[in-house]
């Protein structure tokens, strides 16, 4: 009996990241075009989703940023604005934006937060 070696998942391009974030805020092209004021054209959106155009500028990626209610640098990076950070630090990074959404926290309540959230994930993957 052989055994059937699993492949890690492909690693999604850039524009089919945007058109993730853009289908998860149910959002059509139009949508996100008239929630930017017409920063960004529903076709150069369009052009980015099916990685016609890989680069776009910082500004545009900030206003996507806030449409789609996402990190503006994940996007940068992503984008390859800003070098890669290891998963760790990534999952760090999260796990401290997440924490930014309670307010009036103190230094220590947000660093057991952080550590609470890594014992959990790690109790997931056990």
């Amino acid at each position: 009996m052989t055994e059937k070696k699993e492949r890690p998942p492909a690693k999604l391009t850039f524009g089919k990241h945007l058109a993730r974030l853009r289908d998860a805020a149910h959002l059509s092209l139009r949508q996100v075009e008239e929630a930017s004021d017409k920063e960004v054209s529903n076709a150069y959106l369009s052009q980015l989703e099916n990685d016609k155009i890989s680069k776009p500028s910082p500004n545009v990626l900030h206003v996507l940023s806030r449409i789609y209610k996402t990190s503006y640098e994940d996007l940068m990076e992503r984008a390859g604005y800003l070098p890669s950070v290891s998963e760790e630090a990534s999952d760090r990074r999260q796990a401290r934006a997440a924490t930014f959404a309670v307010k009036d926290l103190t230094p220590d309540e947000e660093s057991a937060l952080i550590e609470y959230l890594a014992f959990i994930r790690k109790q997931h993957r056990a």
